[in-house]
């Protein structure tokens, strides 16, 4: 709270003498507060493209932990028709069974998941937000298979003790497709299925949707409302 009230005071202090000297004290408090909750809200803003980065970072390379210690000790994590899986450890042990079994990737694994156009939603109170984001995959087992990925994430992240954490993470997959052949060669419900790691380490609750998968139209829900017209998207 320190940083945001110093940043308004700032901000205050840079109006000119004639303009603080009309406003009453009421006003003047008023009005730092009001800054100081923008702060807070950019800041939460920065810190979450912060902590969504990190994530795909530490995914990237099979660092496992250090990508469920991201989450809010009740955090959920959901990737495809894979089911809910919730709490950092039982998120580890999910990761760590769907890309080898081990921490770290195992020699010659390919797991890139690049996370592009975030769409951050900050709540009034900066103390809650929800994102959407971009994913695409580049996938694969050195000499063996590889494929690409192509979703929409829809997570909701959360501020615990002035640290910003992962709420829930739930990644809605159009396809996943074998780079040889690509996209456009997939025929219907080919391109998502139930992992093997799912299978034999159950989640905690089953898929929270179930939408169709590329070719047909896939269109996960928007948590956000417009940002123009202030509706739902439907």
């Amino acid at each position: 709270m320190r940083r945001p009230l110093l940043a308004a005071a700032a901000v205050l202090a840079a109006l000119p003498l004639p303009a603080q000297a009309q406003m009453s004290d009421a006003e003047i408090r008023r009005e730092a507060a009001e800054l100081a909750l923008r702060v807070e809200r950019l800041e939460g803003v920065r810190a979450i493209k912060t902590l969504q980065r990190a994530f795909a970072y530490y995914v990237d390379r099979g660092l496992w932990s250090e990508a469920a210690d991201l989450f809010a000790d009740d955090g959920t994590f959901e990737i495809g028709v894979d089911g809910v899986y919730v709490g950092t450890e039982r998120i580890a042990e999910y990761l760590r069974r769907l890309y080898g079994g081990q921490e770290g990737l195992i020699y010659g694994q390919l797991n890139e998941w690049v996370t592009l156009q975030p769409a951050i939603t900050m709540a009034d109170d900066a103390t809650s937000a929800t994102a959407r984001w971009r994913d695409l995959g580049m996938l694969g087992q050195y000499k063996e298979h590889a494929e690409w990925r192509d979703g929409i994430y829809e997570n909701a992240y959360v501020r615990e003790d002035g640290v910003w954490k992962i709420k829930s993470l739930h990644l809605y997959v159009n396809f996943v497709a074998p780079y040889a052949q690509g996209w456009a060669r997939l025929g219907e419900g080919e391109g998502l299925a139930r992992s093997r790691a799912s299978i034999d380490f159950p989640p905690d609750m089953p898929p929270t949707h179930d939408l169709p998968s590329f070719p047909a139209v896939q269109i996960p829900p928007f948590a956000a409302p417009h940002p123009v017209t202030g509706r739902q998207v439907q």
